[in-house]
């Protein structure tokens, strides 16, 4: 890195810690220099192997543009302008259908369910019956199960007017779906605001009892999909514990601990790449970061605020779920090409997903995530953009 470079970076660090040391305050206004019209669009993106056609949404609000594909309910690219209104695609994506259907293991920018993140041995106990999921993640169920909400083709309803730039997405999962019980209607609306922000709104119904845990799962370069990793973005976590993992198996004990004094503290802002490489059982166990915090609060609070010294752009995650899983791209192993024919290496983005517990319906101290007849499953986060 270049004396220039270095002393910038270090200036913006600094005056970053003055400004959000101990609070999230609001970020500045995006600045932009791209004029995209404000509206929905919509083109074929490819055909599945049994003929189903797949479509890309795309949603502008004059600054940012956002795409998303109706398989998976993926969003395959977010573009938008870093201090100097240039713009670049800050999440990882696939260019073609044929990666993401063959190639996702990694889940770039899907929605997620029936259930998000994992449930030991696939397995939980409701009402007295005991229900087993397939496995898909060393013996345990991850993001859903072998087919989960983010290998099938969601029906899309675009929305404009009124202000409003969205894309409405559903699915309807049959009871028995990878064992979970229950006839689950979903709907997902996606709104580009014209604030800069992302807005997931997540609604679901149950004929029968069952477990739902929804989420969405972008990995985010704020510098730009493919410009390296992510290790110098400051990150901060409006949490104090998290729920750690027994083992490699990344799956919660059940104990709730504070993260004071451990690599895990992201109280204040602190580089995402610091402390990483610190031998500390946790990190040993997930390769890195993979887990869930425990967000202070409750209803709507601000989970996360991410910041990028070199582009200029923040992300500030808003939510009113209880958790949020940060994961720092410890399995991206070089063999992925991205939407910007680049490889993506370990670090290359990160995912902060906000969601209930992992593995809740086997923990009674965790909040809940049972839904049953007559209820509705209701949450929203916000991904705000901005620069400076």
């Amino acid at each position: 890195m270049s004396r220039k470079r270095l002393t910038a970076r270090i200036g913006a660090l600094i005056a970053l810690a003055a400004g959000t040391v101990g609070a999230f305050a609001p970020s500045s206004p995006a600045q932009s220099s791209a004029h995209f019209k404000p509206g929905v669009s919509k083109e074929l993106f490819g055909t599945l192997s049994d003929g189903t056609k797949v479509y890309r949404y795309t949603l502008t609000n004059g600054h940012m543009r956002i795409k998303i594909i109706t398989y998976g309910g993926i969003i395959q690219s977010v573009e938008a302008p870093d201090r100097h209104g240039r713009m670049a695609d800050i999440t990882l994506g696939f260019p073609t259908l044929n990666d993401y259907v063959t190639k996702n293991s990694t889940y770039f920018g899907a929605l997620i369910g029936r259930y998000g993140n994992r449930i030991a041995k696939g397995q939980f106990t409701l009402d007295g019956v005991k229900y087993q999921l397939t496995t898909n993640n060393n013996g345990n169920t991850l993001h859903g199960g072998t087919v989960g909400f983010d290998k099938h083709v969601w029906n899309a309803t675009p929305i404009t007017g009124g202000g409003r730039t969205a894309l409405k997405l559903s699915f309807t999962s049959p009871n028995g779906d990878q064992g979970f019980p229950g006839t689950l209607k979903t709907d997902v609306t996606i709104s580009l605001t014209a604030h800069n922000q992302i807005r997931f709104d997540y609604h679901a119904t149950t004929d029968k009892a069952t477990v739902v845990n929804l989420t969405n799962h972008s990995y985010w370069n704020l510098s730009g999909e493919g410009t390296g990793t992510i290790y110098n973005e400051q990150l901060q976590i409006n949490g104090d514990h998290t729920t750690p993992v027994a083992d490699s198996q990344l799956i919660p004990t059940g104990a709730i601990a504070s993260v004071r004094g451990t690599p895990l503290d992201f109280t204040r802002p602190t580089a995402i790449g610091a402390r990483i490489r610190t031998n500390y059982d946790q990190l040993l166990y997930g390769q890195g970061y993979d887990f869930n915090w425990v967000l202070n609060g409750t209803g709507w609070k601000t989970a996360a605020r991410v910041y990028d010294p070199d582009s200029g752009r923040t992300l500030t995650i808003s939510t009113d779920q209880p958790g949020l899983q940060f994961y720092s791209g410890n399995f991206l192993d070089g063999t992925l090409v991205g939407t910007g024919n680049h490889i993506y290496r370990q670090g290359d983005g990160y995912a902060l997903e906000t969601q209930h517990f992992p593995d809740s319906p086997n923990h009674s101290n965790f909040p809940s995530t049972v839904l049953r007849p007559g209820q509705t499953y209701q949450s929203t986060t916000v991904y705000q953009f901005s620069a400076h």
